[in-house]
């Protein structure tokens, strides 16, 4: 009976995807997008309280109902630095923390705006419960604006970690993991309730590292000595009124009146604002092509969310698609360099090396790769990035974790608790049960530990190999440690801070681009078709029966996807061991 339920309910859910979802994708991808308005005496509005993904979307759903991606901004705000239709950009400030990675990318944009004599008006109502960074993204503002009545809360840095070993033992669960080594704390938040003192070493000086030039920073932007502004923000919360009295905002007001203060700005009254989601400039000329390859969120292997319908929206480092980016931007004759934007915290260890690879099969196609990092690149986001001709990475960029850990939870205890008992049967050595439900043997902690040591030495010569340093060097500033961008300049894991614009200024001088020639920039996105959703959502539905998944392997046929004998090789696989991880602890800044 729930067998035929189950199928039942899975049926019903492709009927509605068929008749109601489908039409819908299909009507929405084909509908004509219309000339998007062109620049004239325009005032740029950029709304910082929008949660932008770090990269456009792959998926026809996300991208219909999307305002961007924070890459796509930062491309606009750098298009409209040479642009003589944008007069100025409009700023509305996020009142909580958006990373500090992010602030510095966008101060980077302003500022250029405002060396090629743009404008930069920023209003902000409040800042709350945050650290530095919402007010370090507007710091460099010509102007700041902040609503009467509003707090100002910019302390200190605070980065926080759940741990979740109290938990475990209350549910009578034996996280059996390894790590590699003392400073990779992601397996730590499984097994202990707080951080060992070296993590916690390595998060306090990361954290002091973010201080220090979110401090540097705000200060020049505020022309004020750096001991001084920190002492303010130190001192804070402040009310509106008392931040503008010290300095740290310039007037108050409301957001329309800041907004009418920057089109006043504009000579003769003519100044309008223009979204920057609306923003569509001109082209960059050239005959030379810079390609932009991105992967956000955590490292898998396969082709990634966007072709499962249930994850929609959900960013995934998926290694068959970005490798496929690559591979197909290193095949492209008209592609001259390409710039690879990472944004994770790493995942999978075999999906980091797949795409590693892709990095390398780009270079030998004579192809220069440079590195963007995003607010994260550690762990499996280094992987992937090491084998790179240059990486770049801003000074905030939490990085390094180079380092893996793997095991599984022992579970059998509890289920105990609740009746269940597990038993099994196993042939074929003494590993073969090491992935049940029971605590591990000494010789499978063994053999687990000599396989994670073979992965992390894999990462570590990779590293050395990429970086060009000394074996001995990686393995000191390895063991799973995180480090600030700025501080891995010091130690040879990057080549130089900056953001974005930075890493295609990079790619295009490797590449040996003339800047008076000029360069043609091609975001390199694998686009998933509505197709792809629908078979996605047929696969993955509860109950799907035999002659679902085999109707769903025919429509894939039709459309060029494997998609179906994928799933069915990933449920196989789910009761086998799981691949190393490459990951770092999650880390919320605040």
């Amino acid at each position: 009976m729930r067998t035929f339920l189950l199928t039942f309910l899975g049926g019903l859910a492709a009927l509605v995807v068929f008749f109601i979802f489908l039409p819908l994708v299909l009507i929405m991808s084909f509908l004509p997008s219309g000339e998007a308005p062109q620049a004239r005496e325009a005032v740029l509005e950029v709304d910082l309280r929008q949660m932008w993904p770090d990269q456009p979307a792959a998926d026809p759903i996300n991208a219909a109902f999307s305002n961007g991606s924070f890459v796509e901004v930062l491309l606009r705000l750098d298009a409209a630095v040479g642009d003589p239709g944008v007069k100025g950009v409009f700023v509305r400030s996020a009142e909580m923390n958006i990373g500090s990675s992010r602030a510095e990318e966008l101060r980077d944009a302003f500022l250029r705006l405002r060396a090629a004599g743009k404008f930069v008006v920023a209003h902000s109502q409040g800042f709350i419960a945050s650290g530095p960074s919402a007010y370090r993204a507007i710091s460099a503002a010509d102007e700041i604006w902040i609503q009467p009545g509003s707090p100002f809360e910019a302390p200190g840095i605070t980065f926080e970690t759940m741990f979740l070993g109290g938990l475990m033992d209350k549910l009578k669960v034996t996280p059996e993991i390894e790590q590699f080594y003392e400073f990779k704390s992601a397996a730590d938040v499984y097994k202990r309730e707080g951080y060992t003192p070296a993590a916690e070493t390595a998060m306090r000086e990361l954290a002091t590292s973010v201080w220090a030039h979110s401090v540097t920073d705000i200060a020049a932007d505020r022309k004020m000595a750096p001991d001084a502004l920190r002492a303010l923000l130190e001192a804070s919360p402040y009310d509106a009124a008392r931040a503008v009295e010290l300095k740290l905002a310039d007037r108050l007001g409301y957001p329309e009146e800041a907004a009418d203060a920057a089109i006043a700005r504009v000579a003769e009254g003519r100044g309008h604002l223009l979204a920057i989601a609306d923003y569509a400039p001109n082209p960059k000329s050239g005959k030379a092509v810079i390609a932009i390859v991105g992967g956000e969120g955590d490292i898998v292997t396969g082709g990634g969310g966007p072709a499962d319908f249930l994850s929609i929206g959900t960013p995934m480092f998926a290694s068959d698609r970005v490798a496929a980016d690559i591979l197909a931007a290193a095949n492209d004759k008209a592609v001259n360099a390409i710039v690879f934007r990472v944004d994770s915290g790493g995942g999978s260890a075999i999906a980091s090396d797949q795409i590693w690879n892709a990095v390398a099969k780009a270079r030998a196609a004579g192809k220069k790769v440079v590195v963007s990092m995003g607010s994260a690149a550690a762990s499996g986001g280094y992987y992937v990035s090491a084998n790179a001709d240059k990486i770049i990475a801003t000074r905030s960029t939490i990085t390094g974790s180079i380092g893996v850990f793997g095991g599984k939870f022992a579970i059998a205890d509890a289920l105990g608790e609740f009746g269940i008992h597990p038993d099994s049967v196993s042939v074929g050595g003494a590993f073969a049960s090491a992935y049940s439900t029971e605590k591990l043997t000494p010789v499978q902690r063994e053999k687990l530990v000599a396989s994670l040591k073979g992965t992390y030495d894999r990462f570590t010569g990779l590293v050395a190999e990429g970086r060009g340093l000394p074996l001995a060097k990686v393995q000191e500033i390895a063991r799973g440690r995180v480090w600030s961008g700025e501080d891995a300049l010091k130690l040879g894991l990057v080549d130089r801070t900056g953001d974005l614009i930075v890493a295609i200024e990079e790619a295009a001088a490797l590449a040996g681009f003339k800047p008076e020639d000029g360069y043609q920039l091609r975001m390199q996105i694998h686009k998933t078709t509505p197709l792809d959703l629908i078979f996605g959502a047929m696969a993955s539905a509860p109950g799907a029966g035999v002659s679902q998944q085999q109707l769903a392997q025919g429509l894939a046929g039709v459309v060029g996807k494997d998609r179906a004998a994928t799933l069915l090789r990933q449920w196989m696989q789910a009761g086998e061991s799981p691949a190393p991880r490459a990951w770092m602890a999650p880390v919320s800044e605040r």
